[in-house]
């Protein structure tokens, strides 16, 4: 193992950031987006939105994330007429914009679980006080119950940021270059695979690193509450 062929593997790992990066973001706004939709649907205690989106998550949540990528990337491509016919052929083609739906679909399938925990553990007297306020329907979810409820699921969701970053690793096998795909590449150049993987590891737990500590930030940030007295915490849920 020589360190010199670990850092210049690791420089050329750099470039494949940028895409790893870009689907991270894209997956995880999407998936944030959906996710929210689906918890909504969820906890609406209709059958007619809570039957379908639940069936949703078991399966999502149940199969591997790499052969959702395989069935959308491979598997609709066996459907070419019919989505050229209804103009998505375009989109289904591309590996970039099959690997960021199949990202965004698993993301809102586990975050969806996350975000309803969160809605559940609204505190129903805050929900009451609102409607005291005149506050309901939607005005109370955008104003009281929403911002809550993301609130209590913050470092739930922040490991699903993490896990979004490593899952973008499986795109490499639809073509994509992002750090594991030039991994790859290098491996077969040079045959040496452990070099290589050391230096991709470190990448991933740079990149990890550095969300893990913007999420914390963000998490004390939201909580000025619990800064301000060190009982403050234990006196809320004393009281609730």
């Amino acid at each position: 193992m020589e360190p010199l062929f670990i850092r210049d593997s690791f420089l050329q790992l750099l470039s494949g950031v940028p895409l790893t990066l870009e689907l991270t973001a894209f997956a995880f706004v999407i998936g944030l987006v959906l996710a929210t939709l689906i918890a909504l649907m969820q906890v609406s205690g209709l059958s007619v939105l809570r039957i379908p989106v639940s069936a949703y998550v078991f399966v999502i949540r149940g199969t591997p994330l790499l052969v959702q990528i395989f069935l959308i990337y491979y598997g609709l491509s066996q459907f070419r007429p019919t989505l050229q016919s209804l103009g998505l052929w375009q989109f289904f083609r591309e590996a970039y914009w099959c690997g960021i739906l199949a990202l965004s679909l698993n993301s809102a399938a586990y975050g969806s679980e996350v975000i309803r925990g969160g809605l559940q553990s609204v505190s129903r007297r805050e929900i009451e006080a609102a409607r005291a306020c005149g506050m309901s329907g939607f005005l109370l979810y955008r104003r009281i119950i929403l911002p809550l409820a993301l609130r209590q699921a913050l470092p739930a969701y922040g490991n699903e940021l993490i896990l979004m970053v490593k899952a973008t690793s499986l795109v490499s096998i639809i073509t994509m270059m992002e750090v594991t795909g030039i991994a790859a590449r290098l491996i077969s150049e040079t045959y040496r695979p452990v070099e290589v993987f050391i230096a991709a590891g470190t990448i991933y737990l740079i990149i990890n690193f550095l969300l893990t500590r913007a999420v914390s930030t963000l998490d004390w940030w939201l909580t000025p509450h619990l800064r301000s007295s060190p009982n403050a915490g234990k006196l809320e849920h004393a009281n609730d």
